[in-house]
């Protein structure tokens, strides 16, 4: 089998578990073709794996900028499966949003689909497989439709579900060979925008970590605590803001891994509440520099509003950091408050401040809880293991007559 991986961006720094999924796909026997909708910036190229990933990857917009060769794919679909052909752009006007902008958008997928479809065809691909189901899982599902290459794609969430309609997650759904869901918080999403027939081909695949580059010797202070990801409304660092002001001198020193469009008002509202001589923004940073930053850390705090199951939370765990983050989505299928770390509800400053304080109060028994936790990520939550379980679904879904395989699928021996 030869899999076309897609997603919007490749590689992003945020994105890393798409990497380890890319790299233990490969190591299970499969030939992957990585494709991204557009160049990731050089910002997100912090390590030398993000490098080579961008160097080999195919970019379609980038393509698209050649006439000749977007004209040409269009010709050479139209030549060899006019029907296939006229059927997707049908199939792209049909599930377009309302209003004129929309349709706009579905027409520029259509004519990036005929591209990618084209360069599938060129490298022998026999699978597609899409990451995040928005924009460029419509491109998918377009050049799928084009070539007659089966797809699938990986449904994260949250963003997915406030707007199911306008992303059209019913017809993706309908079409996908199958979908690998990262929790069971998402696949019951699934279900709900999908037809019962459907359902037996949502399975769980989650993301993961190698739990091995987490273990490494405690440097840590007692006062130290670490967020990582995206510098955005929905992660709700105004609220952990609001908790460290609230304990004082009790609070510990903040570490910031990542960036993001509220960053500027997120710095400001540091040094508003008093915090800037105890808040460090350090931007990105590579895979290897926050697994150094989390065994410097006694906690790690995700205070967010919506989440799919934050990668970031499996790292720590591996590492046998203690966690605080908020008791939604798929989180607690990991967290389990009192016995792998503590959850509080979203928004609730007071419960987060208490939290981060038990943590500090008793690091023993917040330590023990971590480590219940790394038991988990190792068992639930490895890469190599999940890329595993990935690739027997491509194996099944690929051999006409196989019976689909459990909700959550046996890892390819």
């Amino acid at each position: 089998m030869k899999i076309a991986y897609l997603t919007g961006e490749y590689p992003r720094a945020t994105d890393t578990f798409i990497q380890r999924e890319v790299a233990g796909l490969r190591d299970a026997g499969l030939a992957v073709e990585t494709c991204s909708i557009r160049r990731t910036g050089p910002e997100h190229h912090v390590g030398e794996e993000q490098r080579t990933e961008a160097a080999r990857t195919f970019h379609v917009l980038e393509t698209a900028k050649n006439p000749a060769r977007l004209v040409g794919a269009h010709f050479h679909w139209l030549l060899r499966r006019p029907g296939a052909w006229l059927r997707a752009l049908v199939l792209a006007i049909r599930t377009a949003p309302g209003g004129a902008r929309a349709l706009l958008y579905q027409l520029i997928y259509f004519a990036e689909a005929a591209l990618l479809a084209r360069h599938m065809a060129q490298h022998g691909v026999t699978h597609l497989h899409n990451h995040i189901a928005k924009s460029s899982c419509t491109v998918a599902m377009l050049a799928s439709e084009i070539s007659g290459i089966p797809y699938s794609f990986t449904l994260h969430g949250p963003d997915i579900f406030y707007e199911p309609i306008h992303w059209r997650l019913d017809e993706k759904i309908r079409r996908a060979a199958f979908v690998a869901c990262i929790s069971e918080f998402c696949r019951s999403q699934a279900m709900a925008f999908s037809a019962p027939d459907h359902w037996d081909k949502l399975h769980i695949v989650h993301c993961g970590v190698d739990p091995a580059r987490y273990a490494h010797t405690r440097q840590r202070s007692g006062r130290q605590a670490l967020f990582v990801g995206r510098l955005a409304a929905v992660k709700g660092l105004p609220v952990l803001f609001d908790a460290l002001a609230r304990m004082g001198a009790d609070a510990p020193d903040l570490a910031i891994i990542g960036d993001g469009p509220d960053r500027a008002a997120i710095e400001a509202l540091a040094r508003e509440l008093g915090l800037a001589d105890r808040v460090d923004f350090m931007g990105y940073r590579s895979q290897s520099e926050v697994a150094d930053m989390l065994g410097q850390s006694d906690l790690l705090i995700l205070p967010s509003f919506a989440e799919g199951l934050p990668v970031v939370l499996m790292e720590a765990l591996a590492g046998e950091t203690p966690v605080v983050t908020t008791q939604i989505a798929g989180i607690p299928e990991l967290v389990r408050d009192g016995e792998t770390g503590h959850l509080c509800p979203p928004g609730d400053a007071g419960a987060l401040a208490r939290a981060i304080a038990a943590v500090l109060d008793d690091p023993d028994r917040a330590r023990a809880m971590a480590a219940r936790g790394r038991a988990i990520v190792a068992r639930e939550f490895n890469s190599r293991i999940e890329a595993a379980r990935l690739a027997s679904l491509f194996a099944a879904y690929a051999t006409p007559g196989t019976p689909r395989p459990p909700k959550r699928p046996d890892p390819l021996s």
